[in-house]
């Protein structure tokens, strides 16, 4: 070892501190110096590495009393009040009887024969259950070794390396945690050694002044000299920052949202019970078609119907596309229209309900429009379904509408939602003809993934609605987008709200 050591001032006030104690706690001594014990640990390692201190550890157990433990105790655990019971009985019942007393007074059976039988208490057997002598002695008021330390704990926790019967303590406390826990502890004691307290009384340690930061007077008095800058270890891993952020699931939506206004569209809304002439009839869906059953729809029962459009001639050209197809060129579905079913009330199945109510409102172009919102099916809750979701649609009306326009316009959606390779498949749905499916490729997974549907919507959507142009139309569902963007492979977990999982999802993505 140099003849001179030279420490910063925070080691030397650590050296300085336990000089005054032959030996003194880590914990004890980071709250003399006011500092955290991880830095304190680091000065008193050095000395160490130099022989002048000693780091010792001991391990020990603590037991950490539940909020209610001195109550349970004080107003007897079951096994204690069970003994009164079999004193009152001569010492013994039968099995039966015994749980039909215990049960009558409150008792729970399965603790009185579990920490009964642990605590020597009671026996059991085929006859019945009756008590020890140690029982007796225990139902004579004498205390075990694990209530009185819960007593005298008085709620605060308590080491028990200095308990007389430290095992019997564990044995019946460590899986009963409506009275305790017990946590293993390390504690460590610093001390300088001989060699370190001769070293530091020679005065032969210099104090050298380390700064993170200049400040002005050490600049203007020259003290600048003397003062060390302190190094940065840029390979220390830094602290996880977890700042505020939005839920994913609505960041998701704002993202659609905000994509869809930059590209010049309008956002419209309706409500989420809906008839079923705007959900269903409307987009000329037959109403014998499977999808209206109470198996995939939810039907209101109060109110049960409503009122149709005012519009009478709107409705009557609906009437018509469906029964034989009115002046649209088509054949119909060849069936006697009901206005009743169309009165009926759901909770819409689709936000296409509400882009159809803006296309009726508005059937001359130019118009583009979306609608973000909830949608309900019954359907059975899985790790890909929900009888509630998110979905987004979107029209566009103009009279030069093609197939190619759709694809284009899409492409452009999707790109601004993050997905660089897009492409289309051929698809069927009722209500639109040609149809698309839309697929993006996910980098993070290597493959293509389905993301929703699209088409041009028929002549018996559109003409029935004074609509008399192409009408290019597509949905969405916003879960669906969301576990794609975060990798998750259960529908549920946007919706559990666990803090650690939100935590762990990036800021940006």
């Amino acid at each position: 070892m140099a003849e001179t050591l030279q420490l910063d001032e925070f080691s030397y006030s650590v050296w300085e501190t336990l000089a005054n104690h032959q030996e003194i706690g880590l914990n004890e001594l980071a709250a003399a110096l006011k500092s955290d014990q991880s830095r304190v640990l680091v000065s008193i390692q050095e000395a160490a590495n130099q022989g002048c201190a000693t780091i010792r550890e001991e391990s020990f157990d603590e037991l950490i009393p539940s909020a209610e433990a001195v109550s349970l105790v004080s107003e007897g655990l079951p096994e204690r009040k069970a003994l009164t019971l079999l004193l009152e009985s001569n010492g013994e019942l039968g099995t039966g009887d015994f749980a039909k007393a215990a049960n009558q007074a409150g008792i729970a059976v399965n603790d009185v024969f579990r920490w009964g039988t642990a605590r020597g208490w009671i026996e059991r057997d085929k006859q019945g259950v009756r008590i020890t002598d140690s029982g007796r002695k225990a139902g004579e008021g004498e205390k075990d070794v694990d209530e009185v330390v819960i007593l005298e704990a008085a709620g605060q926790p308590t080491s028990l390396e200095n308990a007389s019967d430290a095992d019997r303590i564990k044995q019946l406390l460590g899986k009963r945690n409506e009275l305790a826990k017990i946590k293993s502890r390390n504690r460590r004691t610093v001390s300088l050694t001989a060699e370190g307290r001769k070293l530091l009384e020679s005065g032969e340690i210099s104090v050298k002044k380390e700064r993170n930061l200049l400040s002005a007077d050490d600049i203007r008095s020259g003290a600048w000299k003397e003062i060390t800058l302190r190094p940065y270890d840029v390979t220390l891993s830094a602290e996880t920052v977890r700042p505020a952020k939005v839920h994913p699931l609505r960041k998701i939506i704002e993202q659609t949202r905000r994509a869809y206004l930059e590209m010049g569209f309008t956002e419209v809304v309706s409500p989420m019970v809906e008839s079923s002439f705007w959900n269903f009839d409307a987009l000329f869906q037959p109403q014998d078609h499977p999808a209206r059953d109470m198996q995939d729809t939810f039907y209101m029962a109060n109110p049960a119907t409503t009122d149709l459009p005012e519009d009478t001639e709107l409705v009557d050209r609906v009437r018509h596309a469906h029964e034989d197809g009115g002046d649209t060129g088509s054949e119909g579905w060849g069936y006697r229209w009901s206005p009743e079913r169309a009165k009926q009330v759901v909770l819409r199945t689709h936000t296409t309900a509400s882009t159809i109510r803006a296309l009726a409102r508005h059937p001359d172009p130019p118009l583009k429009t979306f609608c973000v919102g909830w949608v309900c099916r019954n359907e059975t809750m899985s790790y890909k379904h929900l009888p509630v979701f998110h979905q987004v649609d979107g029209i566009v009306i103009d009279k030069n509408a093609s197939l190619a326009t759709l694809l284009g316009t899409l492409e452009t959606f999707y790109k601004k939602m993050g997905f660089q390779q897009v492409k289309f498949k051929p698809a069927f749905y009722p209500y639109t003809e040609p149809s698309v499916d839309v697929v993006v490729y996910l980098e993070s997974r290597g493959k293509w993934i389905e993301m929703g549907g699209s088409g041009i919507f028929r002549p018996e959507v559109t003409e029935p609605l004074g609509c008399k142009h192409p009408v290019m139309a597509w949905g969405l569902g916003m879960e669906r987008l969301a576990m794609i963007r975060y990798g998750l492979s259960d529908i549920r977990e946007l919706y559990q709200g666990r803090i650690e999982a939100l935590e762990e999802m990036a800021l940006h993505q």
